[in-house]
């Protein structure tokens, strides 16, 4: 059974007036797809309509229409010009689970009421992007549900700049492929046993750390105290900054909190004191601190593979170039649709390093670009095998090298791969991105 409710990010039909663009519609439908109007604002739905409330932005004021018996299908449709909603356009998004729920409210900050939940059960948010005849829906997020009435942040109206939310939810981590009806895997992955991981919701930037934002906090952070070992590089501006070291990576993280007024990340010592700001010692971290960081490997995973599962890559089973920047090799791989040797886009600014301009593909579901190819980029965990489910896990407690994921212009399309672990060192192919917690 399913529930269904539509966000949508500054569309309209023609005629329609601007005078509600801020104001969000809740409609409670049963079947049958029309377009119609209330109180002048336009949205496609579900008629007819059982219960209609209207949720203003400045302040909640509903009003119900009607009253109604259980639905087993709802529609909710936002038109704003919001950051994340305007970015991606319109969705649909519907509740799939082993029983009908019921949609209470859904608020201004993206959290969303249900009931009616089977404990012990696990519940699918799908999304599309044109209902009418939508058939292709599209995994967002799993919740494993305890009570039947549950509260959910699931989308993010006014994220952090420069970052989209990774809704909290289970998935399955690893080496793990459904292709047809088959559920298979990729034989070369040793490493990468599937697990069920359950992370918390997080902030991921959008992009990867360009050469720009890179030398505007670096030069801050060493003007306040900090060293670095590499001083990073590039070949533009807004390319991808390469050439750091993890190290480097951590506390170029804290600098960005400390000159934003966030609570840094990492520390030296175990009581969480002293900031991290040189060299290269044990790194503590502070789970709960507001700052930026890096994600961990489940989180990186979870972000990548943009709410679908069991697929090689952020947006299906097969790459070409036209998806990613990495280095064609078709006779090898059968998933390489290529061309093959080096993307082209490698090309612009000079050939060393071949990367591209951060954000030239198109972003995956959660709205993030660069997932598969351009760097490789680094996480939090030490490189273990294998690696641990459970809820937010952070990886080994000591090792030898930290896991870099996301593979880059060099490397062939295995190494893109969602399930593809690597080693993280300081080359031009390696980069970063941060993310933040609640």
């Amino acid at each position: 059974m399913s529930s269904t409710f539509d966000i949508r990010g500054g569309a309209r039909p023609p005629g329609a007036p601007n005078a509600l663009s801020s104001s969000l519609f809740l409609l409670f439908v049963v079947s049958g797809v029309a377009c119609f109007r209330h109180h002048h604002c336009w949205f496609v739905g579900l008629e007819p309509p059982i219960l209609a409330t209207q949720v203003s932005t400045r302040g909640i004021a509903a009003k119900a229409t009607m009253k109604t018996k259980l639905l087993t299908c709802l529609a909710l449709a936002f038109l704003a010009c919001v950051h994340q909603a305007a970015a991606q356009g319109t969705r649909f998004f519907r509740i799939s689970g082993p029983a009908a729920t019921k949609i209470t409210a859904f608020r201004p900050d993206g959290t969303l009421v249900w009931s009616n939940a089977s404990p012990g059960a696990t519940y699918t948010i799908q999304t599309v992007s044109s209902l009418p005849g939508g058939t292709n829906w599209v995994d967002w997020v799993q919740l494993p549900v305890t009570t039947d009435v549950n509260t959910n942040l699931i989308f993010a109206f006014n994220p952090p700049a420069g970052m989209a939310l990774i809704p909290a939810g289970s998935f399955t981590m690893g080496n793990y492929l459904i292709i047809g009806s088959s559920i298979t895997n990729d034989s070369d992955i040793t490493d990468a046993f599937p697990t069920n991981v359950t992370v918390s919701s997080f902030y991921m930037d959008v992009n990867l750390v360009s050469y720009s934002q890179w030398q505007k906090v670096f030069q801050w952070a060493t003007n306040h105290g900090y060293g670095f070992i590499f001083k990073g590089a590039a070949k533009g501006t807004n390319q991808p900054v390469v050439s750091v070291g993890w190290y480097d990576t951590v506390k170029w993280s804290n600098a960005l909190s400390q000159q934003a007024g966030l609570t840094p990340v990492y520390y030296t010592d175990a009581g969480l004191t002293q900031v991290y700001t040189n060299g290269q010692v044990t790194v503590y971290a502070n789970w709960t601190a507001s700052g930026y960081r890096l994600p961990t490997e489940a989180e990186w995973e979870k972000a990548a593979r943009g709410g679908l599962s069991g697929q090689r890559f952020p947006w299906g089973n097969t790459i070409s170039e036209s998806q990613a920047n990495y280095y064609g090799a078709t006779f090898t791989y059968s998933y390489d649709l290529g061309p093959n040797g080096y993307n082209a886009i490698g090309k612009i600014g000079g050939t060393n390093p071949g990367t591209s301009p951060v954000g030239s593909f198109a972003a995956n579901g959660y709205g993030l670009y660069d997932m598969a190819g351009n760097v490789r980029q680094c996480c939090w965990d030490w490189f273990g095998t294998p690696y641990a489910g459970g809820t937010d896990p952070h990886g080994p407690d000591s090792g030898s090298q930290r896991v870099s994921r996301g593979g880059s212009w060099l490397d062939d399309a295995n190494f893109l791969r969602c399930a593809y672990r690597y080693f993280f060192d300081v080359y031009y192919s390696n980069g970063f991105r941060c993310v933040r917690g609640f």
